[in-house]
């Protein structure tokens, strides 16, 4: 197939590209070069998708009978895109997020949950990771493609936290760099908790599984149900790092009253219900596989070990404890504990 990707250089775009080619699909990534596609036999084309003039020259290099658009967030950029590729792309495929749920992740999620309100207009100009426009802005890009692109010609794909090699949210990267410093490790909850990531390059497989299989429709996707715990994970970490470190596990409602920011000071955590609470049944039956947590912790390792650097966003400064605020906490927690 002819596949054109938007973006293609980083984390997920990267993992499309790598599956895509795996299975000699013909691939053209469009870009503004700040990093590079990883195979020389991709064709590239330079541009920037917030001009327009970049866009009618990238329909010039089509057709394609697909075009996977990985990084679309905001939503007049993203329906851009699609008008400027309908007649050169058969199909559009948007990588979007469970963050567009208006009730998640307080309750429980499906793909016919409410969504936050959708403009397909906005364009909020420069915006960051930590202003909570995320999951708006990317329901107006679901409203922005699908004012495109007919019900029958478009894939939405709503994945919740996404892990493995190149990640750059610094989530699993933090989780491992902590554990290879060593010292008494402060884990939130339970190790029996259950947590739904899913590997970088399942989620790119089931991209795939769904262009070749010219699906069309929403998709959650997350980790199984009721596999995979904290402590599975905190496992796998100092596995991975060869490191031996006692892990306290603190009640996450304790740390939540200590005033420590849910799911970036202690990444992945949250004391929400309806944080992993997500319906993936639709994209099981359609073909979503998942690897083991441990591989996916034990490649991560492996590419940062090897030199492997993460792009740089504002997003990375979000995620983690500080190492001082860690101890206080545990002090606090042991003394507590002590006087019970």
């Amino acid at each position: 197939m002819r596949m054109l990707i938007l973006g293609g250089g980083w984390f997920v775009g990267r993992a499309v590209v790598v599956t895509a080619e795996a299975a000699d699909h013909q691939v053209t990534v469009f870009n503004r070069g700040r990093s590079a596609p990883p195979s020389r036999i991709v064709t590239r084309v330079s541009g920037d998708r917030t001009d327009p003039a970049d866009l009618a020259r990238l329909a010039e290099h089509g057709p394609w009978d697909v075009v996977i658009d990985v990084h679309g967030v905001v939503p007049r950029h993203v329906g851009a895109a699609a008008a400027a590729l309908r007649d050169a792309a058969e199909r559009y495929v948007l990588v979007s997020t469970v963050s567009v749920y208006r009730d998640w992740p307080r309750e429980p999620v499906h793909e016919g949950s409410p969504l936050h309100p959708a403009d397909p207009d906005a364009d909020p100009g420069e915006w960051t990771w930590g202003t909570g426009v995320y999951g708006p802005l990317k329901s107006g890009a679901e409203a922005a493609a699908a004012r495109v692109y007919s019900p029958e010609r478009l894939v939405v794909v709503r994945p919740g936290v996404i892990l493995g090699p190149g990640e750059y949210g610094n989530r699993l990267t933090w989780w491992l760099r902590r554990s290879a410093s060593g010292g008494k490790i402060l884990a939130p909850g339970s190790p029996d908790d259950f947590l739904r990531p899913v590997d970088v390059r399942d989620l790119a497989d089931f991209v795939l599984r769904l262009v070749e299989r010219e699906a069309y429709g929403v998709y959650n996707v997350a980790g199984p149900a009721d596999r995979d715990t904290w402590g599975d994970l905190l496992d796998a970490c100092l596995t991975a790092t060869g490191t031996t470190a006692p892990v306290e596990w603190v009640d996450g409602q304790w740390l939540a009253a200590q005033g420590v920011r849910q799911w970036v000071e202690l990444p992945m955590w949250r004391t929400a219900p309806g944080t992993w609470a997500i319906d993936t049944t639709r994209a099981q039956r359609a073909g979503l596989t998942c690897r083991p947590l441990a591989e996916t912790v034990t490649d991560t390792w492996a590419w940062l070990a090897s030199g492997g650097q993460p792009v740089t966003t504002d997003r990375q400064a979000l995620h983690g404890l500080d190492s001082d605020w860690e101890r206080q906490l545990l002090d606090r927690w042991e003394a507590r504990q002590a006087a019970r």
